[in-house]
């Protein structure tokens, strides 16, 4: 499996480099893109997806992350759909029927562990009637901008450092030093309850996350997150 963005830190695995060696072996190639595929909306971050037309076997991101999109939504693209339903088709004498048995229809029930599925489509359709292309592709470029600015703040600063690149929406950064101080900062911060941070481990480093994706979310917003950090931090320093 290759993933483009993952959770942790919106990592991007060269799927280009990857996928020649599945094909050479054989090997069955999921290319998760759960969060970040959905950015490929926009004609200058379709890079992320290098390779993935030519090399993915199948390929899944969930419009409920950055799309606008109502939990739960997922998009799932396969290659070969007979290597899916071969795999998780279960035919019960009951469900039977002359137009299942001559391919007249797709039986999404054998797409999947469940019988039945929702409607989660509609939803979707909403979304891109209302905002349209142009609307989608705004909304993304706007987040990325606003992650692109507080990345910019996080590096002028020599308290702050980086811990992994940021092509996207999600910033990695951490004070230099100790975990203790960033594990502080980031109770801090979130107990303010001004903004909220997640955490992950990158490099066995404590590392805060700041995602941006939501359609209330202004660059005044992301300017106050950094000033509260940023004060905190001098505190938590003794600067």
């Amino acid at each position: 499996m290759a993933t483009v963005g993952t959770t942790s830190t919106s990592a991007i695995d060269p799927v280009d480099r990857i996928g020649p060696i599945c094909a050479e072996f054989g090997a069955w190639l999921h290319v998760d893109a759960a969060y970040a595929g959905v950015a490929a909306v926009c004609p200058e971050l379709r890079w992320i997806q290098h390779g993935v037309a030519d090399y993915a076997d199948s390929y899944a991101t969930n419009p409920h992350k950055w799309l606008l999109t109502a939990f739960d939504c997922d998009a799932c693209y396969v290659r070969d759909r007979a290597a899916l339903v071969g795999a998780l088709s279960v035919v019960r004498e009951y469900l039977r029927s002359n137009v299942s048995a001559a391919d007249a229809v797709v039986d999404y029930r054998d797409w999947q562990v469940p019988l039945g599925r929702r409607f989660r489509a509609l939803k979707l359709w909403a979304v891109i009637r209302c905002y349209g292309v142009e609307g989608l592709r705004a909304h993304i470029r706007h987040s990325v901008a606003l992650a692109q600015q507080f990345a910019t703040w996080v590096a002028a600063d020599d308290r702050f450092e980086l811990m992994a690149p940021h092509p996207l929406s999600l910033v990695c950064f951490r004070l230099r030093g100790a975990d203790e101080p960033n594990r502080q900062l980031l109770q801090t911060v979130n107990g303010s309850g001004r903004i909220y941070l997640s955490h992950t481990m990158v490099r066995d480093a404590f590392t805060l996350r700041l995602a941006i994706g939501g359609t209330a979310t202004r660059v005044e917003h992301v300017t106050a997150a950094w000033d509260l950090l940023s004060s905190n931090a001098s505190g938590l320093l003794g600067d």
